[in-house]
């Protein structure tokens, strides 16, 4: 049996999961509601507190999917309870991020964005997500917070997209605890 897939999961207090027929799940709490889509091969059962997902066979498709059926439900049950975060770090002389009017504002140094010089790159604000920037802080932190961990990765890697960090000086987003490999710069000939 698939480790991961025989794991139960227990529903902490205030989160309620229900199956419909279709085998779509939906899970509520107190950040929100979740909906996903099971395969129609797997079954989902809920007794009382603790969730399992069981499968028909011991085929390597169903073997895949009774691991992947758990991990989506229990990555549904950790969103609506706790949330997900991923913390970005803005590295470089000059740049900044600010939040107005839920959206992100990115200023990386860029001379022209859509024609107009000193304009910002925007980034809209999601339903579901929020976005916190600690512009005192060295280096300067943009916090994405949700309830989806697909959603939350998926803004992540947008905001991440638009500076990556450069191998000689480092400078451009990158994620908190990334390690940027650097190379050496251009050296004199003597």
């Amino acid at each position: 049996m698939s480790r991961i897939g025989r794991k139960p999961i227990t529903l902490p207090a205030g989160v309620t999961l229900t199956v419909d027929e279709s085998n779509l799940v939906t899970v509520k709490g107190k950040l929100g509601t979740l909906t996903e889509k099971i395969s129609p091969r797997m079954t989902v059962k809920v007794d009382g507190p603790v969730v399992t997902v069981e499968r028909p066979t011991d085929e390597k498709e169903d073997k895949s999917l009774h691991g992947l059926s758990r991990t989506l439900i229990n990555n549904m049950v950790v969103g609506v309870s706790e949330g997900y975060s991923k913390v970005l770090e803005i590295y470089g002389t000059g740049y900044r991020a600010t939040v107005q009017n839920k959206k992100l504002l990115l200023f990386l140094g860029h001379s022209l964005v859509n024609g107009n010089p000193q304009a910002a790159l925007t980034i809209e604000q999601p339903e579901g997500i929020t976005f916190e920037v600690a512009e005192k802080a060295s280096p300067i932190t943009i916090t994405v917070k949700g309830a989806d961990k697909q959603q939350v990765g998926q803004i992540a890697a947008v905001i991440r997209g638009k500076r990556p960090p450069e191998p000689y000086h480092g400078k451009g987003i990158r994620y908190a605890g990334e390690v940027i490999r650097r190379k050496a710069g251009k050296t004199a000939k003597k």
